[in-house]
């Protein structure tokens, strides 16, 4: 950059000037009147390599979390935890302890997995605790409902889970199964709410082949208030033994089949009732 003529032909013994000054603590500014370097490029040249004086850095607003983050590092804290303590992100925590050695671990690995696993659990509990929450608040909710919200309700639950006609295959009965008791529950009071007299109700167990049949009439005997002894025959699925089964244990019951005899008039009105519903919601659409 020595230029052939003039006050920068000494090139390199300008540079040596610049630099003294530099490693001496001078800015560039300092530099410039000292030697009377007045372009930019030049000066820059003079100490090219030479890094700034630290009073010429411009603070950092990082400067702290850095300093901060070292520290910690010292004391044997994890990446994660300087993360979270200090709420910044992996990759600057990296940036600024990479060359302090690796503490020791705190926990042996067995430590670490039952410290994992409690955190799991509590976790899970607080989790747990938010649904129950909500669950409850929910539930409030729906404490005085009318015997038309239950009305509607059970037209839609019917709808969802009733056996329902085909235009080519007009049967018009009404026929619903659910392995859920508080639906089998809803529904009851629905059709007791349409005045359906108990005797006319059938009950029928469908439910696995391999379960306990016994048990399951017990059960349901008691959730719609029958005797055991008034239930038709269960109707049994067979085992496919390429399935794993899922539905197994003390907690299945199978599925309860609710049918109300001479039901062809209460069918049409259930598909009156819904095809009504419908049309109030496309209103609502609209």
């Amino acid at each position: 950059m020595a230029h052939p003529t003039g006050k920068y032909a000494d090139f390199e013994g300008l540079r040596e000037q610049a630099v003294a000054l530099r490693r001496a603590g001078y800015s560039l500014r300092q530099i410039r009147e000292e030697l009377k370097i007045y372009n930019n490029d030049i000066l820059n040249h003079l100490v090219k390599g030479e890094p700034p004086p630290a009073w010429t850095r411009r603070p950092n607003a990082k400067d702290d979390l850095r300093a901060k983050a070292r520290e910690l590092r010292l004391q044997g804290w994890t990446y994660d935890q300087i993360q979270l303590e200090l709420g910044c992100s992996r990759s600057s925590v990296s940036l600024w302890v990479r060359d302090l050695p690796k503490p020791e671990p705190r926990y042996t690995p067995e430590e670490q997995r039952q410290l994992m696993n409690e955190g799991l659990a509590r976790r899970r509990a607080a989790d747990e605790e938010g649904r129950r929450r909500t669950r409850s608040a929910a539930h409030r909710e729906t404490r005085e409902l009318t015997d038309r919200e239950l009305f509607a309700a059970g037209v839609a639950l019917y709808w969802a889970e009733g056996a329902k006609s085909k235009p080519y295959d007009r049967r018009e009965r009404a026929v619903f199964v659910n392995s859920d008791p508080g639906v089998i529950q809803t529904y009851l009071a629905w059709l007791d709410l349409l005045g359906i007299d108990r005797e006319r109700m059938g009950f029928r167990v469908l439910i696995h082949e391999s379960a306990d049949i016994d048990a399951a009439h017990a059960f349901w005997a008691e959730i719609v208030d029958i005797d055991p002894s008034a239930f038709a025959r269960p109707t049994l699925k067979k085992h496919n033994p390429k399935t794993i089964r899922k539905n197994t244990g003390e907690n299945y019951h199978g599925c309860l089949t609710v049918t109300v005899a001479r039901s062809a008039d209460l069918y049409n009105r259930i598909e009156g009732w819904w095809s009504g519903i419908v049309a109030h919601a496309q209103r609502r659409l609209r």
